[in-house]
């Protein structure tokens, strides 16, 4: 366990040339990496340039799969509310992070979320979603 932080320490480190918050990640699986990354926020002007999805890409393409259920991913910190959910998304089996996010830089949105109350585009679009659930039980 040791050898995978002290790795995504190091990658963490990268962050630093392009002043991106120093975090790394990677994902194993059976004992092996299979991705890594660090932020790139900044560097890449890429809102989803964070370490945990970075890595998560990467594990995603070598395994071929976005189901990752059989890999852990080790982090420097305790992933945002956005990687928690891709995370969760991808089905990662256990999350080993080194530390906490400090007390004084908690999460916050000013941006409000709101449903559309229009009864003829909802009808509309639930058809589709549910035509499209059909066709893929349907497949199976």
């Amino acid at each position: 366990m040791d050898n995978f932080i002290n790795y995504a320490i190091l990658l963490a480190n990268k962050s630093l040339e392009s002043s991106d918050i120093p975090v790394g990640a990677i994902v194993v699986c059976d004992g092996k990496i299979i991705g890594e990354g660090y932020n790139t926020k900044e560097k890449d002007c890429d809102i989803l340039g964070h370490a945990e999805i970075n890595s998560l890409k990467m594990a995603a393409k070598a395994l071929n799969n976005w189901n990752l259920s059989s890999c852990d991913m080790y982090v420097t910190l305790k992933p945002c509310s956005m990687c928690f959910e891709i995370i969760r998304q991808c089905r990662i089996k256990n999350v080993y992070y080194l530390l906490e996010k400090p007390s004084n830089k908690k999460e916050f949105s000013k941006t409000n979320f709101l449903q559309i109350n229009s009864l003829t585009n909802e009808k509309i679009y639930s058809s589709i979603l549910s035509n499209f659930f059909k066709k893929l039980r349907e497949k199976k």
